[in-house]
Formats: C-alpha cells, structure tokens, sequence
C-alpha cells in the first residue's frame, strides 16, 4: 500500500485525464496510488481509464457511480483509500513531476507533530502564477480559519490530508443537490486540527470556463440547503473574524430564500442574532437580484 493515494473526482473530462495520467507517470517517487472516482461521466471516461489500468504503468483504481456532484464522488472515493494521506486532484488539472517527492519529504518532516490535519500546498497555472497568493509564513502550523480565511488568503491551495482524519468529515448530501463547497468541511476540521502551510508548489491548474469554479454562483444556488449549512459552520465559528462573519451571514440569509425556508426558522438556527437582523435587508435585495440574473435565466 502506497502513503499517499491521488483522489481524482471526474465527470466528463475524458479530454482533460491524459493530461494528468502523463504527469502522473512523469512523477519523481512512485509511492502512491491513483483512485478515480467516476460521477457518471457520458464521454468516453470509462474507457480511457480501463486502458490507463491495462497498461499497468502506475497503481490505477476505478469507482463509478450515478451522477450527484463532486462532494458524493469524494465521500465515495474517502471511504476507499486505506493510505496515510489523501490528495484530491481534479481531473482538469495535472501535477509537476516532483509533487509526490514534495508532499513524502515534508510528511516525513511533519507527521509526528500533534494535532495535525495535514498541509497545505501551493496551485500554480501552467505560465508559473502561484494561485492567488503565497502563504505570508512558509511553514506556518496553524488552523485553516486562522490562516486562509482571516488572514485573507483567498483562492484554491492544494490539500493532502491525513486520511483518517478525513474519514472523520464527510461531505454533507443534500437530496437533490449537488454542489457542496470543500471549504465547509476544511472550516470543519479547522479548531480540533491544524494544517503546516507550505509554499512549495505541487499542482497545476488553469481554469475551464465550464468548471465548477467558473459556473459557481449558478450551482451554489441550485445547490441551497448546502450553501446554508457552509454559511452555518463559519458563523458558528467564534474565531471567524468580523468581515468573514458578515459575508456569510448574508449568503446564509440569501440561499435560505432559495431553499424556501421561512425567515424565523433561519433567525432561530443561528446564534448572532443582532447581525442577523442587521443583514437581513441588504441580503433580501441580494437576493432578488440574484433570482432575476441567475435562477430565472
């Protein structure tokens, strides 16, 4: 058994996975596993991974299941993976060559240090733009929140977690939904566990104008129970700062128009009931705005 498995989620992208095969094959280290997670894909996926399996030139395993978003193929693909770490890698994307080598050099470095979730690596684009921004501390120990969301460190990082520990948070499923931001299990997992924040960088991205990244507002709100409860988790969160808090307020307020709950049931589930109210107005014009340019188109 490999220390690391790759969990790569995929729905249609048959286009996209040699890409990352052949950075896979290019990796420096060999000690890892790739586990893909098929969401139903119509194109010719299934195909493509059976020859990848056939030709036996890395570790393949292949899980299809009916389509019902990303977070229910990374549920399924979690509870398969018997290896240290889990490192979920999208199949749009691919890895340099040196990324296992990276990832095995600071576990060995790290894994002994208590409370840890895992760490969290740098995404580059292929012309070399780190994604977003550096850490403002290479190698700092400390929680997501603390880190990424108050210290204001927006966009996608690359994550290897400790599989067990992950195991612990499965991604919350909606019936009917099928979008579920990762963020609302990593602000989970942010408290009782630490990640080591390291700027080395050990994926490689370049946004699809058809990926969930760029189609997201759409999706959220196809998607509202979840985004209600991602809210949730960062508002029950006392260490979240104020800025954060008042963001999420309102999108807790706006996708509970969309999910049809009633305005007292909302305001009795949430704490910080003063910031509800101050944010009630302003979320309702959201609201409306967001219903005339996305969900009625």
């Amino acid at each position: 058994m490999s220390t690391v498995t790759i969990l790569t989620p995929t729905y249609n992208r048959a286009g996209f996975l040699p890409k990352l095969y052949e950075s896979l094959l290019r990796q420096t280290n060999p000690d890892f596993d790739w586990l893909v997670v098929d969401d139903g894909s119509g194109d010719a996926t299934p195909g493509l991974i059976r020859r990848y399996m056939e030709e036996k030139k890395i570790r393949i395993s292949y899980e299809r299941q009916q389509n019902a978003g990303k977070h229910t193929a990374l549920n399924r693909g979690i509870a398969m993976i018997e290896s240290e770490l889990t490192f979920i890698v999208d199949s749009d994307d691919y890895l340099p060559e040196d990324a296992v080598d990276t990832i095995l050099a600071f576990h060995g470095k790290y894994k002994k240090t208590p409370n840890l979730c895992g760490y969290s690596f740098l995404r580059c684009h292929s012309d070399g733009r780190v994604n977003t921004a550096y850490f403002p501390e290479d190698e700092k120990k400390d929680t997501y929140l603390h880190v990424r969301i108050n210290g204001n460190i927006g966009g996608d990082k690359a994550e290897v977690f400790y599989t067990e520990i992950l195991k612990k948070y499965p991604f919350p499923v909606f019936e009917g939904e099928k979008y579920m931001p990762e963020d609302a299990v990593w602000m989970q997992m942010s408290g009782p566990y630490q990640m080591v924040h390291i700027n080395k960088n050990v994926y490689i991205c370049d946004y699809l104008e058809d990926g969930l990244t760029n189609t997201g507002r759409k999706m959220k709100i196809r998607s509202p129970k979840g985004m209600v409860l991602r809210s949730k988790i960062y508002l029950e969160n006392r260490e979240t700062c104020l800025k954060v808090r008042v963001k999420m307020m309102l999108l807790y307020i706006i996708y509970g128009h969309f999910a049809g709950y009633e305005r007292k049931q909302l305001f009795a589930q949430i704490t910080d009931k003063l910031l509800f109210i101050a944010c009630f107005l302003p979320s309702f014009v959201l609201y409306q705005r967001w219903n005339r340019n996305y969900w009625e188109q």
